[in-house]
């Protein structure tokens, strides 16, 4: 599988993968469709790590920081699988995790 490129959810969210380096480490850019904040969305850096294997169906995962307009961090593991239709398709599931003012809301912070 080569994560290097433009992806796009069910959602309309789109990630971009720059180039995947020889140890797995990559980095690039999310783009979410979806938000739960007032403040304009906009492109987020990610970083993750793939597991570079053989038959193509590689595990991953990668951290986004959406720092440019949230106090929140998500957190994605998927995997790779070739599809039906010869297309290369991602798996996913990821936390989200949000800022919140005290300790005892910390029950409310993580979907």
């Amino acid at each position: 599988c080569n994560l290097t490129g433009w992806w796009k959810n069910d959602l309309g969210s789109k990630m971009q993968v720059f180039e995947v380096g020889k140890d797995g480490t990559f980095s690039g850019e999310y783009h979410t469709a979806v938000s739960s904040t007032q403040k304009p969305i906009q492109p987020s850096p990610l970083t993750g790590s793939q597991h570079l294997d053989g038959d193509g169906q590689c595990t991953f995962g990668f951290t986004v920081n959406w720092k440019k307009f949230s106090d929140s961090t998500a957190v994605f593991v998927g995997q790779c699988f070739n599809g039906d239709d010869g297309k290369e398709v991602l798996h996913t599931s990821w936390l989200l995790r949000e800022k919140v003012d005290s300790e005892p809301d910390d029950w409310k912070a993580t979907r």
